[in-house]
């Protein structure tokens, strides 16, 4: 394997025998020009990411430990003394009445959620609906003056456009990197259950997820989502027309129903088109059928090749698993068939894929019980007594703390002793419940050997 000192080194040799090859060729009145149209080109990308920046917004995500094990970036070290950790992710703006789309893995196991704008702004923000299969989620924070991005077509994209990836890599606020679009329709990598993925070399890291891919008129075409650990330049963004189908049913009902046809299909390869006498890529060729389902009732069967749907051609099962996606249930729609080498059209009547719905995040299980600040106290005698005739004195300590509680997201824990409320020193568990009675308080918490501030609001 070459080192990457000596592939450096290779690539400044073929650069090196380049310029001495067209150097003759290059004069000295040409270089202004040169320089013009790279600043000109550069202005491109500038004026590109400024047109975009305000549809761009940072997901901070409370979970607990146990929780980070997901693809996103986390702030600071886990340990026992701190239970809650902040995640972050990246969004994208798509209403002005505040909706947000992301990631579901960057908002998986949340206790809380807040969105930062690109002014500064710090805001709650409350779940919509997820969907698992596609890894997208819509959030709703409460706002004025938002800017929501546009979509572009992303079948209208070609390969080698220009792009970029806005995000917040490692928590690097707004970060922008640049690269191509080095492939559309990429499936089967066996991450998701539905796999409609648009392929670039532009940077994406811990932290972009949820953040958008956007061509050069500053349209989003993509919403960015993972890499592949193994490899440098291959990042996937889901396509912005899955991500359009998936956020509008999710705003609308708070879940997605999505389209099935009631068949199992498979590449159609070289070795079995050759077999079977038709070309490489004429489409989806059916392995199985379910009885009484909507392929079985439209009389296809096993061996059958789906060439189109609503003349829309397929060459694989990626592709008529994406063009099926993209019809609503109930629709009827038109597909090609080839069998024995004829072919013919029928009409499918598509039903809903049966999938397991997500399961609600611990900020859900919290607000159905209502706001709960979820502290319990009792008083114990705290110190060294005053006097020989005078017992120590008695102070409030944290008993119990419920998951995803105001005191849980303030990170209290059981054994906490509060040695000042709201100014208050030494306060007792009723002193606290007074100082409570205008629905917060600031609270100076004793751990161990160590101390820290903690406040609360209802």
């Amino acid at each position: 394997m070459k080192t990457a000192h000596h592939l450096m080194a290779t690539v400044g040799i073929y650069a090196l025998g380049l310029l001495l090859w067209v150097a003759p060729t290059v004069t000295w009145a040409q270089q202004p020009s040169s320089a013009a149209e790279a600043r000109r080109f550069a202005s491109v990308f500038s004026s590109v990411a400024e047109r975009v920046r305000p549809s761009v917004v940072q997901l901070e995500v409370a979970v607990r430990d146990e929780s980070a094990n997901v693809f996103r970036w986390f702030k600071g070290v886990p340990s026992v003394t701190h239970p809650i950790r902040r995640g972050l992710g990246s969004g994208v703006v798509i209403s002005q009445t505040g909706h947000i789309v992301t990631n579901n893995h960057v908002i998986e196991g949340a206790i809380a959620i807040s969105v930062r704008l690109h002014d500064g702004r710090l805001l709650p923000a409350s779940l919509v609906g997820r969907d698992l299969a596609t890894d997208l989620a819509v959030v709703k924070i409460d706002a004025t003056g938002l800017r929501a991005a546009q979509l572009a077509d992303s079948d209208a994209v070609k390969v080698g456009e220009w792009v970029m990836a806005i995000g917040s890599p490692f928590g690097l606020g707004y970060t922008v990197t640049t690269g191509v679009l080095s492939a559309k329709g990429r499936g089967g990598l066996g991450v998701n259950s539905v796999e409609d993925y648009l392929q670039t070399d532009a940077s994406i890291n811990p932290g972009n997820s949820g953040g958008p891919l956007v061509n050069l008129d500053g349209h989003v075409i993509g919403i960015n989502t993972m890499i592949v650990g193994r490899g440098q330049g291959i990042g996937f963004a889901v396509s912005s027309n899955m991500a359009k189908r998936i956020t509008e049913q999710l705003i609308a009902a708070g879940q997605v129903k999505r389209a099935w046809i009631g068949a199992g299909v498979q590449d159609l390869t070289p070795e079995i088109a050759a077999q079977m006498g038709v070309p490489a890529g004429s489409g989806a060729l059916v392995n199985q059928v379910v009885p009484q389902g909507p392929a079985h009732l439209a009389r296809i069967q096993a061996g059958d090749i789906l060439a189109s749907v609503d003349g829309k051609t397929v060459q694989d099962a990626q592709d008529l698993m994406r063009e099926v996606l993209m019809h609503p249930v109930g629709q009827k729609v038109r597909i090609e068939v080839i069998r024995a080498g004829k072919r013919y059209v029928t009409e499918v009547q598509l039903v809903e894929r049966r999938e397991s719905q997500a399961p609600p995040l611990p900020m859900q299980q919290r607000s159905q019980g209502g706001p709960s600040l979820g502290l319990s106290l009792r008083d114990i005698a705290y110190g060294s007594a005053p006097s020989s005739d005078k017992p120590p004195p008695m102070v409030a300590q944290v008993i119990q703390v419920q998951a995803g509680s105001t005191a849980d997201l303030a990170g209290l824990r059981p054994g906490d002793v509060i040695i000042q409320a709201d100014g208050k020193s030494m306060p007792t568990m009723a002193q606290v419940a007074d100082e409570l009675k205008d629905g917060s308080v600031l609270l100076l918490v004793r751990r161990e050997q160590g101390a820290f501030y903690a406040a609360l609001k209802r």
